[in-house]
């Protein structure tokens, strides 16, 4: 489902006079007098436009009796132009109730573009830590500089976010997160620390989930830090899920069910702004930086085919051999609506930059084999003639300075784009970084010599090492540092550049810098 800014427009509003979290202010019981913290689960911001931001949090206190019998209670929000919390230019209060979780969504908007912003929340007499947000550039504004870090798959049995506390001391314009903020399994390994509960099936399992994530400090920081912008991938519903199908070949309306409670849980803990409808929500978005960049953020989950060749007792992702419904045109990794809106918005665009932040490698991670040329069907190497229309569009349009941000695979990637990959008489014509996962396990450095080894494209590839990327865009060119600790992550843990790689302006493809 496309939504136009007529939509989000209506949806805003809605939000503001009596949608997902907000009720009419008689409504609201007296503030509670608190006998536990009920900012556990931290603050955050999100979304950040020229002059609109937004701001969230969820009031669940270290104590669940504390709510017990609160129907709804109203959250107020203070918005200031110094770190002191002397300058507010902007208040307003959301009521929220047990039917969302207590969750609080505030768009603050008519704020000035290109600032920093500090904000909290207060309930009766608790008041939230302070955050730091930032607004976008006007949208034609000469900027000169953008960075951001690239934040992916943070399983929380498979180690600690200490990437959370080195993305929270840098001085960033934003967090892009590109999927896998929870994860709905179990490690069968023992590991650093458990989710300790079964896997979510239901609205109240999801939340649960979402808030032992949220409870962790190192996360509260980078959100408090930054404003993030989000996209998800397959474990904040169900592992390599495909649109309506999960790998049990569940009834569609039964795992629809389940969708739809994953997807509200979602959304009651993050920044974001237009709520699902049922089983549906509009994650897909796009974001101005003034003059040197855009961003497209997409929706590689909701809308893609099923799986080719799937294994007809569990529908996993696999590597296949000789499976002819690769070559299917009509199979699409982001749905016939969402492939057009990106396509029309790369060929429109004037700015300088073009990133687009979608949750997995785009390049191809295809393998040699006895039998044949090895393919895994839930990546891009599932849907080769929807990546290939992506990025041939891209040439014939002749878009320049494209750049793709991904996540998922558990590792670092540096890697040219072709349309036709690996094939050196078609051309470069966009560049691609994986920011590697926060915690989630990886594979190891023999594995991903052996991706290099068959397939040319990719320059740099390390599944050994956790962490995240740095991305530096100048209108000169983009810099990636990959940032990296080693697996499993411990709670103390110290980065370190794993490599440097830089794309020149006006010239496809990565260099080592």
């Amino acid at each position: 489902m496309a939504l136009h800014r007529r939509d989000l427009n209506r949806a805003a509003l809605w939000l503001a006079l009596g949608g997902w979290s907000a009720l009419r202010t008689a409504q609201a019981q007296p503030a509670p007098r608190w006998r536990a913290d009920p900012f556990t689960l931290g603050i955050a911001s999100g979304q950040p436009r020229p002059d609109s931001v937004v701001l969230w949090t969820r009031l669940a206190p270290a104590q669940g009796e504390d709510l017990q019998g609160v129907r709804s209670c109203a959250v107020g929000y203070e918005v200031f132009a110094d770190a002191g919390l002397k300058r507010r230019v902007a208040q307003g209060e959301v009521v929220t109730d047990a039917e969302h979780a207590f969750s609080v969504h505030a768009h603050v908007k008519g704020l000035s573009p290109q600032r920093e912003y500090w904000y909290r929340f207060r309930c009766g007499d608790a008041r939230s830590p302070v955050g730091r947000t930032r607004t976008a550039p006007a949208v034609d504004a000469p900027v000169q500089r953008l960075r951001l870090a690239v934040a992916a798959c943070q399983n929380y049995e498979h180690g600690y976010y200490a990437a959370h506390r080195d993305i929270a001391s840098h001085a960033l314009d934003f967090v892009l997160f590109v999927g896998d903020y929870i994860y709905e399994g179990f490690s069968r390994t023992p590991e650093l620390r458990r989710h300790g509960a079964p896997i979510p099936l239901t609205l109240d399992a999801y939340r649960e989930r979402h808030a032992l994530y949220k409870r962790d400090a190192d996360l509260q920081a980078a959100h408090a830090a930054h404003p993030w912008i989000l996209t998800w991938d397959d474990h904040e519903v169900v592992n390599d899920y495909a649109n309506d199908r999960d790998p049990d070949y569940t009834d569609p309306p039964a795992f629809l069910a389940r969708r739809a409670a994953a997807y509200r849980a979602y959304f009651e803990h993050m920044p974001l702004l237009v709520p699902p409808q049922g089983s549906s929500m509009r994650i897909h978005d796009h974001f101005t930086w003034g003059r040197l960049a855009e961003l497209w953020t997409l929706d590689c989950r909701q809308h893609r085919s099923h799986h080719a060749c799937p294994d007809p007792a569990r529908d996993w992702g696999r590597l296949v051999i000789g499976c002819e419904a690769l070559s299917d045109p009509a199979r699409t990794m982001l749905g016939a609506e969402q492939s057009q809106w990106l396509a029309q918005g790369l060929s429109a665009s004037r700015r300088q930059w073009k990133l687009l932040g979608q949750s997995t490698q785009m390049s191809s991670t295809s393998l040699e084999a006895p039998r044949g040329r090895q393919f895994w069907t839930d990546g891009w190497d599932g849907y080769p003639e929807a990546r290939r229309q992506l990025l041939q569009g891209i040439a014939d349009a002749g878009v320049r300075d494209v750049v793709v941000l991904g996540g998922d695979v558990h590792r670092f990637v540096a890697a040219d784009l072709r349309a036709r990959p690996n094939d050196t008489t078609s051309s470069v014509v966009a560049s691609e970084f994986v920011g590697g996962s926060i915690s989630s396990r990886g594979a190891s450095r023999r594995a991903m010599e052996e991706l290099r080894r068959d397939n040319p494209d990719v320059a740099h590839a390390r599944g050994d090492e956790r962490g995240y990327a740095l991305i530096d865009v100048t209108p000169k060119g983009l810099h990636c540092e990959f940032r990296a600790t080693a697996h499993p992550v411990s709670a103390d843990a110290r980065f370190q550049t794993q490599a440097r790689f830089a794309v020149e302006a006006g010239v496809a493809g990565v260099q080592e810098a």
